[in-house]
């Protein structure tokens, strides 16, 4: 109760949204409006362009000048856009309320772009691991077979036979020879680790994409306890994809516990709905729309 009564205030002393694009950004954090990059990549949600009448209370959506111009608002973006009366049109009235189903905007928007990056990032990590786990498989049931190519491949490199498997001592050739003399357990072992991983890759793509609380955690826990081992990596090896990839998985780890509220921080999952709910929903697009012809603002 006192969780919930916390969230509630602090979405109630949050200023007021104000349309995408109708606001200068601030100085050193410009803010992206995640409603005009949809728009732009799949066209705006526009409502009653199909409609031969207009009553009052569709003016939330769709409004019709003294000219004839009827000005139609994109449920997503909240632009108002001027089209002509439709010609033929195929219903009288536009749809009620309760028929549409709205876009995603806001808050909850900004939340499905990056959690679906996250989701495409630990796909990619799936068939990476998955495809690397096969691998070792099929290395392991046809070792003695490849094992015959790949000395004579090394006696060709070095000019001579080899007669014994301590052929080399560091480079590519030493850890080649290395899988060759490993035991079939420890390859085994190996690959069941690969396959393990991906397949908690892939459960955590499939939970961000559809934004399930529960995805959010398991990829908090799993990344945040990954990162010492890649930082003990760099130190050892430092290389620009392990850095790379360093960067990502604590941008992901920082987004996921400060922006999502994991653990109740920041008031939880009753705070993260609450601010969804301010910009998501018919009572928020009737709250910043203009005012009709006629009316006061409210």
């Amino acid at each position: 109760m006192a969780e919930t009564s916390a969230a509630a205030a602090e979405a109630a002393s949050t200023p007021e949204p104000r349309p995408p694009g109708t606001q200068p950004p601030k100085r050193w954090r410009p803010r992206l409006h995640w409603e005009l990059v949809w728009c732009a990549t799949r066209g705006h949600e526009l409502v009653a362009t199909d409609a031969a009448e207009l009553r009052p209370r569709d003016a939330i959506f769709a409004r019709e000048d003294s000219s004839g111009t009827r000005w139609h608002r994109c449920l997503r973006c909240d632009s108002w856009l001027p089209l002509p009366r439709p010609q033929a049109p195929s219903r009288r009235h536009p749809p009620e309320h309760a028929e549409l189903e709205l876009p995603l905007r806001g808050k909850r928007l900004r939340d499905q772009a990056v959690l679906r990056l996250i989701a495409i990032d630990r796909a990619f990590h799936l068939v990476v691991l998955v495809g690397l786990g096969v691998l070792v498989l099929v290395f392991s049931a046809n070792r003695a077979t490849l094992r015959e190519g790949f000395y004579k491949v090394v006696a060709d490199l070095q000019g001579g036979t080899v007669s014994s498997q301590r052929h080399a001592s560091h480079g590519l050739l030493h850890e080649l020879d290395n899988l060759f003399t490993t035991s079939s357990a420890h390859l085994h072992l190996l690959a069941a680790v690969l396959l393990v991983y991906g397949a908690i890759e892939g459960i955590e793509a499939v939970g961000l994409w559809y934004q399930r609380r529960w995805a959010e955690y398991l990829t908090f826990l799993v990344t945040a306890s990954l990162l010492p081992f890649e930082a003990y990596e760099i130190s050892s090896r430092t290389t620009p994809f392990k850095v790379i990839a360093f960067l990502i998985n604590v941008a992901v780890v920082v987004y996921l516990l400060y922006a999502k509220r994991l653990f109740g921080l920041r008031g939880g999952a009753a705070a993260d709905e609450a601010l969804a709910r301010r910009d998501y929903g018919w009572e928020a697009l009737e709250r910043t729309a203009p005012p009709a012809p006629g009316r006061a603002p409210a």
